[in-house]
């Protein structure tokens, strides 16, 4: 008896058991469904646009004609370009001042708002309001407004009898402008590190102050090195956003990067070569060495943390 009921439990289980490959086959299948709006937009807006710059950038194209195959002399041109050079002297620099500054501020004030102010999510939100529009046409007009001859600044700056000043319009304060806007936008950055300074135990500041450590000490001692992934994750991510900056340079300067070239990022050049000359191979061989010069600073950047990032593990 105990046998049939036996063979009865496996008849009982055997369509089960050549029903799941079908069962199997059904949820792959909705999987890759799900994916192909994802896979298609990879395909056809990311990956296919790329590989084409690629062959455009070994060609002579000027959107009208057909491509002329011409090699290398896109790239070895752009090394003799001396507006190639101050685009990316300009770009450097911005890149340089702006991200730790906007880091610094960032920091700061998350800061204080780990101290537990009355109204946090308040703060938090105005704070992080001028991320979301800080790479607006809009802001940047705004901007252009704000440091004009005749702007808010100016006439701030009036009251106190300084002579007003053409910010935008000078070629010693121009770039300038646009790396006080570029810091303004700290928002992002600053939620981050505020979620990081959340994640650091209370107890060591309160061991470290038991031992007479004061503010800097506990700062430079614990805070930084428990904070050093989230700032390396921070890095890296406003130093690639830093170099395709275009938007706030192309309207504070008209979209001519002056004045005398003072704001003639790398992006906005580009822009000039591929869409104002028409020398499209000229701008995608640009884009490219944009591309690896990013690649090139993040892997800096990642060959270089363990020297200063720490991991609690």
């Amino acid at each position: 008896m105990s046998g049939l009921g036996d063979l009865r439990v496996a008849l009982r289980r055997q369509p089960r058991a050549f029903g799941r490959p079908a069962r199997r086959k059904r949820s792959e299948l909705s999987a890759y469904l799900f994916l192909l709006p994802w896979i298609v937009g990879i395909l056809g807006i990311t990956l296919g646009p790329m590989i084409a710059s690629l062959v455009l950038s070994f060609t002579d194209y000027d959107l009208l004609q057909a491509p002329n195959f011409i090699g290398l002399h896109n790239y070895a041109q752009i090394f003799q370009d001396p507006n190639w050079r101050t685009s990316v002297s300009v770009t450097v620099t911005y890149v340089a001042v702006s991200v730790p500054l906007q880091l610094a501020v960032a920091l700061g004030f998350a800061m204080l708002l780990d101290r537990g102010l009355r109204g946090l999510a308040f703060y938090r939100s105005v704070l992080y309001l001028p991320s979301m529009l800080g790479a607006s046409v809009a802001i940047a007009i705004l901007w252009r407004q704000l440091f004009g001859t005749d702007g808010i600044v100016n006439a701030f700056l009036g009251l106190f009898g300084i002579p007003g000043h053409g910010w935008v319009s000078s070629p010693d304060t121009a770039l300038w402008t646009i790396v006080l806007l570029h810091i303004w936008t700290f928002g992002s950055p600053m939620i981050i590190f505020l979620a990081g300074l959340r994640q650091i135990p209370r107890m060591y500041y309160e061991a470290a102050e038991v031992d007479g450590a004061g503010r800097w000490r506990r700062f430079r001692s614990i805070t930084i090195p428990m904070l050093s992934p989230v700032i390396f994750f921070n890095l890296v991510l406003q130093v690639i956003g830093s170099f395709q900056s275009f938007t706030q340079a192309y309207v504070v300067s008209g979209g001519t990067g002056g004045p005398s070239n003072a704001t003639l990022f790398y992006s906005l050049y580009m822009y000039q070569q591929g869409f104002t000359n028409f020398r499209m191979g000229y701008a995608s061989a640009m884009a490219w060495l944009l591309l690896l010069t990013i690649g090139a600073v993040t892997a800096l950047f990642f060959a270089t943390a363990r020297f200063w990032v720490h991991y609690e593990d």
